[in-house]
């Protein structure tokens, strides 16, 4: 009997160290699409969800990045931006912050086609993934570019509120607050305690995943 125990057990300790390790959840998230058909989500249905978007800054973006604490915002980046600054594209990644490509304005993938490919594989060079999530710089989102965005699993993502400082808008179910932080447009981050007030912020995964969306269409 002991001999019988003895070979099960040693069976299952084999299966344990040949199998391999089940993958992060980060990872089975990190492509996939959360709309059935073309188009850009912009709300989910309960909670806050907060997005930056940073083409802009130095050290006030690092320690700011340093300082964030779960839940964490997504950060949207420009792809000049990031391979300027890759101690700071370190300390998102060490902080396992969630993060997304930040395009150009719209229009101009209309006119230079193969740029979002161009933008995809920097991202992927930078982060060593393919981002779940992509955005315009004007969230503006022609059809030509949607396509792209569809054959590539990554989703479209704007958002139901641009605040660029002042006093902090009215709680929306649901809502996806998006902050611009350009070099012409953008505010001190310190400024965001203001936008936690009266909000308990979650993930956009966490929104987004438990939750239905809400879209617009891409304008054909």
């Amino acid at each position: 009997m002991r001999n019988k125990y003895f070979i099960i057990f040693i069976t299952c300790l084999g299966l344990f160290i040949l199998l391999p390790p089940l993958p992060e959840q980060a990872s089975l998230t990190s492509v996939f699409r959360l709309t059935e058909e073309p188009a850009v989500i912009v709300q989910g249905t309960s909670g806050s969800a907060l997005t930056v978007n940073i083409s802009f800054g130095d050290v006030e973006v690092e320690q700011w990045i340093q300082g964030l604490s779960k839940p964490y915002p997504l950060l949207f980046v420009d792809m000049d931006w990031a391979e300027r600054f890759p101690e700071t594209v370190r300390l998102i990644a060490e902080k396992n912050i969630p993060v997304g490509l930040l395009g150009v304005k719209g229009i101009v993938y209309e006119q230079n086609t193969p740029l979002f490919t161009q933008q995809l594989k920097r991202f992927e060079t930078t982060f060593g993934v393919k981002p779940l999530w992509f955005r315009t710089v004007d969230e503006v989102f022609p059809q030509s570019l949607h396509t792209q965005l569809w054959e590539a699993e990554v989703n479209a993502l704007g958002s139901s509120v641009v605040w660029r400082g002042g006093d902090s808008p009215p709680v929306i179910e649901g809502e996806i607050l998006s902050i611009p932080h350009h070099r012409d447009d953008h505010i001190l981050l310190t400024e965001l305690k203001k936008v936690y007030k009266g909000r308990t912020f979650t993930t956009i995964e966490d929104m987004l995943f438990k939750t239905t969306v809400k879209t617009k269409k891409i304008p054909e």
